[in-house]
């Protein structure tokens, strides 16, 4: 992650996948770090925390269909599991 990221965005980087593992499901992520959103556009249905700057660690949300709500949005508490998409500066 270092050599990719840089010692700082690393460290941060680090603890962000330890709090997205910690969580029981996405809404104790969101309690942890606030700014933690779903993004839309281009890159709906992925999950956004923030690292550093521009750059965010960008989660895809894994779990029943039940999990969607009627108006598109995700039932947070539902969601147990996510898959790391990208670490990258959503903003560029």
């Amino acid at each position: 992650m270092q050599r990719a990221h840089g010692a700082n965005r690393a460290k941060v980087l680090r603890r962000r996948l330890d709090q997205t593992r910690a969580a029981e499901t996405l809404a104790d992520l969101r309690l942890v770090h606030p700014r933690t959103h779903a993004l839309t556009g281009d890159r709906d249905g992925l999950i956004s925390l923030d690292l550093d700057g521009a750059y965010r660690l960008l989660l895809e949300p894994i779990g029943p269909a039940s999990a969607v709500l009627k108006d598109g949005g995700l039932d947070w508490a539902r969601i147990t599991a996510v898959r790391v998409v990208a670490v990258e500066d959503t903003h560029a």
